[in-house]
């Protein structure tokens, strides 16, 4: 008789209501809503001036110098935290794939995440140096389809693999609302390319529709994935579904490399940013060692981070809540009510405004103290 398949030692439970699913989605969809509306906001911002090419320009529109010395600083810090999930996100699933492994550097033992942490930077170092963003474009193509797989392969484990779809949790939890919404931010944080992107565009009028696609397939994304994992294992679903997944099954294996490859082909992509303006400033920025050095650079600080705080969740929690938010929703808001001050605006716009400004202080605030929180009491354990 064929074995039966693992379920990560997880009790057998009564599974998922309808109404816990619909809770789940809803979840989602409404961060998307209000990331896509201050999207929308940050469209009319650019179309008040022509020199406007970038968020920080935004910020220097509305605010001056201040303003873009603001956003300047939130971006780029956003940015450098991810680059941090990416490296421990390839060490906790390259843990999961290779249990009780551990490096012997001379006479250091290095643990299974630390060393798979510093071997995936050594993968993505070479990524790094290219500062072409044509080229960056051809590594990050397959991070699209890795997602698309991940997903495909999630569902197989639970309809196919006999996991099953009966994970069992709190209905409604109040005090895990800022955590939750705090991740759907860290999801939506593409506010920072926005401007870029619109500016690019042949027909800047067309950009509400490019933005209603994405975030219509993001959320279809996203979602499947929240409800999936939440249907699948309920409260006991980890930071990361495929920490869940029984290793034995081909699907949850492919699942687990479909996560390893969406860091390798985004780590650089993300840092260009920061290198790009880090070089700048240097002597000789147009020397290829000096951009190879900058970048080295960045990538060990990383590793650095990556080590000292490897809790993926919460270090996500942090991002979405105080960067994230303040990045695609707060800013937005502030910078549309600056720029448009002597405007005539409508009651319900101004009201919806207003609404979104409390939301996310309150998901801002609350969220950044409980990361911040479980981060330094894991920090003493």
């Amino acid at each position: 008789m064929e074995a039966q398949p693992e379920r990560s030692s997880l009790p057998q439970a009564k599974g998922t209501t309808f109404l816990r699913t619909c809770f789940n989605g809803l979840n989602a969809l409404s961060v998307a809503i209000l990331c896509w509306y201050t999207g929308l906001l940050l469209q009319r911002c650019m179309d008040a001036s022509p020199l406007i090419k970038t968020y920080p320009d935004i910020g220097e529109l509305a605010f001056g110098r201040k303003g873009r010395a603001v956003i300047c600083i939130f971006m780029y810090l956003e940015l450098y935290l991810v680059a941090v999930e990416f490296l421990i996100l390839e060490g906790d699933n390259l843990d999961k794939l290779f249990p009780d492994h551990d490096f012997k550097l001379g006479h250091f033992k290095i643990g299974g995440k630390q060393g798979f942490v510093l071997l995936a930077a050594l993968v993505i170092l070479p990524t790094t140096w290219l500062r072409s963003l044509g080229a960056l474009a051809y590594v990050s193509a397959g991070g699209v389809l890795a997602s698309i797989v991940l997903v495909l392969c999630v569902l197989w484990v639970g309809a196919v693999d006999g996991v099953g779809f009966d994970g069992e949790g709190t209905l409604l939890s109040w005090s895990g609302i800022p955590t939750a919404i705090s991740l759907f931010a860290f999801c939506y944080c593409g506010h920072a390319v926005f401007p870029t992107l619109c500016n690019s565009m042949k027909d800047r009028s067309q950009f509400s529709k490019v933005l209603l696609v994405c975030f219509l397939t993001s959320t279809v994304t996203y979602g499947s994935m929240a409800v999936l994992g939440y249907s699948m294992f309920g409260e006991h679903l980890k930071s990361q579904v495929t920490l869940n997944l029984p290793i034995r099954k081909m699907s949850s294996k492919i699942a687990i490399y479909m996560t390893l490859i969406n860091p390798l082909t985004k780590y650089a992509v993300i840092i260009n940013p920061i290198a790009t303006a880090l070089e700048e400033t240097c002597p000789f920025r147009d020397s290829r060692p000096m951009s190879m050095l900058v970048r080295t650079v960045i990538v060990v600080s990383t590793v650095i981070v990556a080590l000292v705080v490897p809790f993926f969740a919460y270090v996500m929690v942090f991002i979405g809540s105080f960067l994230s938010v303040t990045m695609s929703i707060l800013l937005p808001c502030f910078c549309y009510l600056k720029i448009y001050k002597g405007s005539k605006k409508s009651s319900i716009e101004v009201g919806a405004i207003v609404g979104i400004i409390l939301i996310g202080l309150f998901v801002g605030v609350a969220g950044t103290y409980f990361s911040l929180k479980q981060i330094m009491d894991h920090l003493r354990k």
